[in-house]
C-alpha cells in the first residue's frame, strides 16, 4: 500500500484539496479519493503533486512493507541472484 501525506503539505501550505486539484490539473474528488488511500496516483500525477509542494516524492508518498517486492514470497529475498541457465525459460 501506498501511504501519502498530502494532507499534511495541503495544511503546510493553507490548500484545499480544490486548489492542489487545480494545480495538477485533476478533479478535488481525485485529490480526496488519493488522501484516503482508495487508489494509488500514476507516476507522473505523483511527480505533479510533489512539485507543487517542492519535494521529492518520496517526501509525499511512501510503500509500506507489504507491497515491497519478496515480502511475501521470500524466493525474492535471496541475497545472490541466480545465474541465467538455471532460470526455467533458459532451459
Amino acid at each position: 500500500m501506498i501511504k501519502n501525506r498530502m494532507k499534511e503539505f495541503r495544511a503546510k501550505y493553507d490548500m484545499k484539496q480544490e486548489d492542489l486539484a487545480q494545480a495538477v490539473g485533476v478533479r478535488r474528488e481525485t485529490i480526496g479519493n488519493l488522501e484516503k488511500g482508495k487508489y494509488n496516483p500514476s507516476l507522473v500525477l505523483a511527480w505533479n503533486i510533489a512539485r507543487v509542494f517542492h519535494v521529492s516524492i518520496e517526501d509525499v508518498f511512501t510503500v509500506t512493507d507489504d507491497e515491497l517486492p519478496g515480502k511475501n514470497n521470500p524466493q525474492q529475498n535471496r541475497e545472490t541472484p541466480e545465474s541465467p541457465e538455471s532460470l526455467p525459460y533458459f532451459t
